[in-house]
């Protein structure tokens, strides 16, 4: 289930991370998909079937063909209603900001349909890329679409690039206090301009990446002992390791390799 990526044009890499593209058959694919938070907004485009959502509480739901899904704190499960064919525009953490007005914030856990976030061009949007036939013109008419919204790049606050760059660097083994320090910024302050830019604060971001750090190393090399993995994360103890994995995963470590859960669990697998 990982799929295949594709690097954004020199004008986007600022804003867009990766395009990603899905292609299974039903047979092929999990019955049911965990997607772990990994600290990033997407847009994404089923040209193929829909997806029903698992919510936490009340009744599953079909999800829009065509959506942003907003930061996620907690595992958000999927499960396939027919054959997987997906595209989707994956942002830096602080990347999406620049495209829309509606609050980042509110758009938490939430698919929100293209059309609704952006009207008539965004139904023009996935029209363009639901008809198109190959990856090349589908991330071609993404990248025009976003271009032509990019009309401010000062609405990349500086402050948080340097900190979220720091995040990725530490793996997230970075206290609050000590960004504050190194970014000379209070950290009320530092708090704020990551909810508005983000949708998350400074500490869950860092969660969410040292947990992804944390998933990666166990589908490297499962280590003879959790203790050793938690501490070299720089988790306080073992049942701080394990809280913090069963909160973004739903499941604890040992489950994860137990019931081979890893293959049907979606997250950022980047090198």
């Amino acid at each position: 289930m990982n799929g295949k990526t594709f690097a954004p044009s020199e004008a986007l890499k600022d804003f867009v991370m990766c395009y990603w593209t899905l292609d299974f058959p039903r047979e092929n694919t999990p019955q049911i998909n965990t997607i772990v938070p990994d600290g990033t907004m997407k847009l994404i485009f089923h040209y193929g079937d829909l997806y029903w959502h698992h919510p936490p509480e009340g009744d599953r739901f079909l999800q829009p063909r065509c959506f942003l899904i907003g930061q996620l704190t907690q595992p958000y499960i999927v499960e396939p209603d027919g054959d997987t064919g997906t595209f989707v525009v994956r942002f830096h953490p602080n990347g999406f900001i620049p495209f829309t007005t509606m609050p980042i914030k509110a758009m938490e856990y939430r698919p929100i349909a293209i059309s609704t976030l952006f009207g008539k061009e965004g139904a023009q949007l996935e029209e363009g890329i639901l008809h198109a036939q190959t990856t090349t013109k589908r991330i071609q008419i993404a990248e025009d679409f976003l271009l032509a919204r990019l009309t401010d790049e000062q609405t990349i606050d500086q402050i948080i690039t340097s900190t979220v760059d720091t995040i990725l660097a530490t793996k997230g083994q970075i206290s609050v206090a000590e960004l504050s320090e190194q970014n000379q910024v209070h950290r009320r302050q530092l708090v704020r301009k990551f909810s508005s830019a983000i949708g998350l604060s400074p500490k869950q971001l860092s969660k969410t990446i040292r947990l992804q750090s944390t998933l990666k190393a166990l589908l490297r090399k499962r280590p003879s002992k959790l203790t050793d993995l938690a501490y070299d994360n720089e988790y306080y103890d073992q049942s701080h390791f394990i809280k913090d994995f069963r909160e973004f995963t739903g499941i604890s470590p040992k489950e994860f390799y137990g019931d081979d859960l890893k293959m049907s669990m979606l997250f950022d697998q980047a090198p």
